[in-house]
């Protein structure tokens, strides 16, 4: 069991992260090195050998590995990390970086995405540190960098110049899952992931004619860019049901007391009421637009004009979303990957999804635990590569009145006290035997 001052610690170094400041703005734009060195410091206070690796100076990785007690037991990858995304402190009502605890809450950009999973993970191997702990298996301890961008100068950086760190690790957990999520009815659901969607982040370029803005022009770039993001934007995309989002359907399904393939998806996604939230957004691909940039005086027609979208699609369907994604382009809009990844699914039948599911089950024994599918991504893809099966496992308990969902990338993101608490007792309990 964590000790007392495991669970102080943990608080600890949440706030300490927090301060922390390692926005990610992109294109390099970032500096994880101060962080890195702190999370390395608590390792080495719990006798662990951490390396500090860089691809690009500053932007800095930290790994060390945690002997197990059966050295014919496949290793468990550990893995968090360590930038976070802008956050403009006007709309804050505390301030982003403070690293605040207040009335029990600990505020700042990180505290559930994700410098909360890392003092987790910094306080529990500490805590076996002074107990004389030690997990089963071989546990690699990895905070990355660069995770809210291309991950260059993180996991893909180790993945690719330091696969021996992460030798005999055949599965990984990290972050988003093993949250409280309050259906409003009273039921808690604790759902873990066992899936990805796929990132295709898209630039598409259209060219045209330019000239005088009172002139007449049939080959507009902004037109013909216009065109083609409005029907990306408002297309329909089909129901694809993976086999980690029907597990996940069928979880939810047997909760309510709805018989299994007694309604075609949308119909059950209706049934669901809150809990559809879920699901809803991995039944289908999406594609989004996010980004415009053309033109530079009001009166000229520019040449060329330029937009992004986030795309993001499930296992199975990459040529379908390409496919989908030239016919709603056209003839006069060029479109490329800017950033793509693969889509990842994980056995929800297996041993370690069990574990993860009694260790919630002991601290939240009124608890639902459920599959499911992250619509996002995480470092779990570029670890893929290496053979390493991952799942969403950071446990924390919430209360109903705070969306969690709502808090990654959001203003005031926070997480209480007790939710860490909590989130260390599971964390602990699952890797002694995991």
């Amino acid at each position: 069991m964590a000790d007392q001052l495991a669970l102080d610690e943990v608080v600890e170094f949440t706030s300490g992260l927090i301060r922390i400041d390692t926005t990610n703005r992109g294109g390099g734009d970032c500096r994880e090195r101060p962080a890195a060195e702190y999370a390395a410091e608590q390792l080495a206070g719990a006798g662990l050998e951490p390396l500090l690796l860089e691809r690009t100076r500053g932007r800095t990785n930290v790994v060390a590995r945690v002997a197990g007690t059966d050295p014919s037991a496949d290793a468990l990858l550990v893995h968090g990390h360590l930038d976070v995304v802008p956050a403009e402190a006007a709309d804050w009502r505390v301030h982003p970086f403070s690293g605040e605890v207040r009335d029990g809450v600990v505020w700042g950009r990180g505290a559930v995405d994700m410098k909360n999973m890392d003092a987790m993970i910094l306080a529990v191997v500490r805590s076996w540190a002074r107990q004389g702990v030690r997990p089963r298996r071989d546990l690699v301890v990895a905070f990355t960098a660069d995770e809210e961008a291309s991950a260059e100068d993180g996991s893909g950086f180790l993945v690719d110049r330091h696969p021996e760190l992460f030798e005999g690790c055949t599965e990984g957990i990290s972050e988003s899952g093993a949250f409280t999520f309050h259906d409003g009815s009273g039921r808690e659901i604790y759902p873990i992931a066992a899936g990805e969607r796929g990132t295709a982040w898209l630039k598409l370029s259209a060219r045209g004619r330019a000239g005088h803005g009172s002139r007449v022009n049939r080959e507009n770039a902004v037109t013909r860019l216009a065109s083609a993001v409005t029907r990306i934007g408002e297309h329909r995309w089909p129901l694809r049901a993976t086999p980690t989002v029907r597990a996940a359907l069928d979880a939810l399904a047997a909760l309510y007391g709805i018989e299994p393939g007694s309604a075609d998806v949308d119909t059950l996604l209706e049934k669901l009421g809150p809990a559809a939230r879920l699901v809803e957004a991995t039944v289908r691909n999406s594609a989004n637009p996010t980004m415009l940039e053309a033109g530079y005086k009001v009166n000229v027609i520019p040449g060329e004009a330029v937009a992004h979208v986030d795309g993001r699609f499930l296992a199975g369907t990459e040529e379908e979303f390409t496919a989908t994604l030239d016919q709603l382009t056209g003839p006069d809009v060029r479109w490329e990957f800017a950033h793509r990844e693969v889509a990842l699914q994980a056995p929800v039948d297996a041993p370690l999804f069990a574990r993860m599911r009694a260790a919630v089950e002991a601290f939240a024994p009124d608890g639902h635990v459920v599959p499911y599918c992250m619509p996002g991504g995480t470092d779990a893809k570029q670890f893929s590569r290496l053979g390493i099966t991952g799942y969403g496992f950071s446990p924390l308990k919430l209360p109903a009145d705070l969306d969690y969902q709502a808090l990654f990338h959001g203003v005031d993101e926070r997480v209480p006290v007790a939710g860490l608490h909590f989130g260390v007792r599971v964390l602990d309990r699952f890797l002694r035997t995991a």
